[in-house]
């Protein structure tokens, strides 16, 4: 905790301030390692006395630094095998977590791409939620993913009528938070659009030192993500198909089957597949395809991290994270990490690969490297920990309240006094004159 020990450390005369707060960390759900998992690992090592607080979590998919931590889960975790359809579980996600007990704690760090920001914490206790969205299936994504409701029309039905009840309860929820943080400037934007609340920058943290530019590139694109509608795997898929090309896939998710039958003799589908055998594609990749738009992206900075440049959509995090071309323009060694596709299609795909292929001798990894570097977990750890100092230096300051002398007491108590008799008087003399 040495990053942020500063934060405690204050001068004992400061007697209105708690000397060593009791931290809690909410996460939504913690059932396996992605992007957002990875960010609870670092704040559990910046907060190490920190308890954590989830919806669901399976202890089986914790990380070691997660695991030196007291966790507590809600009622729904308890539901037999509940992990396998959490999801439909999303109007009693409000109040389960409105159920977990957070009044022990001084200071609640709420971590949210799903819900976690809605518990109920104390009124003289500091709530600070790092937001990499408003929940985007509720939000700007609603509608595509109210197409692929499951079920049918009951099922569509379902789900709008649950999304008009969470989007009023995100709002209600969004108030009870003291400071916001985004993971991106593309996400700050959207917590003032849906919240209207302003949200501070720290971009997430990725731990380069896992990350080597690889000795050999061999001849395949790659997609690292869960495989989910909103990702837009299937642009992939079918511009490789179009292009010839050989893609590989790594994750898992409720469109493999979907992804699979539409998949080209050149597209191989690995599965959820381990750190190291990521990192190990990651090297010796063409390129990383990232179709979708996320709100920033960690695959494209480790892609980058190994040296290899990323063929993203222009819109979103990407256009902060990556330095892309679009096509037609002329890629510099020394200024561009990526290629860029404007339009969400295939053909708008096909072009951006075909434009790589043209100039990809230009692309240098140390370069590309070099600009990922800017995201390293050293640097999250020194900009969250001042944001969360500085906010909670300025919250209690606002709880502290002057003390008022006796004196101060007894002149504003003859001021009312005197003001009564003269209303009084002023009373008497009107009746008189009636």
């Amino acid at each position: 905790m040495n990053q942020v020990n500063y934060i405690w450390n204050r001068d004992s005369s400061s007697h209105t301030l708690p000397r060593n707060p009791r931290v809690a960390l909410v996460h939504y759900w913690y059932l396996r390692r992605r992007g957002g998992e990875r960010v609870l690992d670092v704040m559990a090592e910046m907060f190490p006395q920190a308890d954590i607080f989830t919806i669901f979590h399976s202890p089986v998919a914790l990380s070691e630094s997660v695991k030196r931590h007291k966790i507590s889960s809600s009622f729904l975790n308890r539901l037999p095998g509940v992990h396998r359809y959490y999801k439909m579980l999303m109007p009693l996600f409000p109040m389960a977590l409105e159920q977990l007990s957070l009044k022990d704690y001084d200071l609640v760090i709420s971590h949210e791409a799903g819900p976690s920001k809605g518990v109920l914490t104390r009124s003289d206790a500091c709530h600070i939620c790092y937001c990499h969205s408003p929940m985007r299936y509720l939000w700007d994504m609603y509608q595509e993913y109210l197409a692929t409701a499951p079920l049918g029309a009951v099922g569509k039905a379902f789900y709008a009528l649950s999304c008009h009840y969470m989007r009023a309860w995100d709002c209600a929820a969004a108030a009870r938070v003291d400071h916001f943080a985004a993971s991106s400037h593309n996400s700050a934007r959207r917590i003032r659009k849906y919240y209207g609340r302003d949200a501070q920058v720290v971009y997430p943290p990725v731990n380069t030192n896992d990350f080597s530019i690889g000795d050999v590139q061999e001849d395949f694109y790659l997609v690292v993500s869960p495989l989910v509608q909103y990702k837009r795997i299937d642009l992939a898929i079918r511009a490789c198909n179009q292009l010839h090309a050989r893609l590989i896939v790594i994750g898992a998710g409720e469109q493999s089957a979907a992804l699979r039958k539409i998949a080209g003799p050149t597209v191989s589908f690995l599965g959820f597949q381990s750190d190291q055998v990521v990192r190990s594609h990651y090297c010796r990749c063409k390129a990383l395809l990232f179709p979708g738009e996320e709100d920033i992206g960690l695959t494209p900075i480790e892609a980058q991290a190994c040296g290899r440049p990323v063929i993203a959509y222009a819109r979103g995090g990407a256009l902060e994270s990556v330095l892309g071309i679009f096509p037609g323009e002329l890629a510099s060694g020394d200024a561009h990490t990526g290629v860029f596709f404007e339009q969400q299609s295939v053909e708008s795909l096909v072009d951006a690969i075909r434009s790589f292929e043209s100039m990809k001798q230009f692309f240098s990894p140390p370069v590309i490297r070099a600009h990922a570097l800017q995201f390293d977990q050293a640097h999250f750890k020194r900009n969250f920990a001042q944001f969360v100092a500085a906010k909670w230096q300025a919250f209690n300051s606002n709880l502290a309240t002057p003390s008022v002398s006796r004196s101060h007491n007894h002149n504003a108590y003859e001021t009312v006094r005197v003001s009564h008799q003269s209303k009084e008087r002023s009373r008497e003399k009107s009746l008189f004159l009636l």
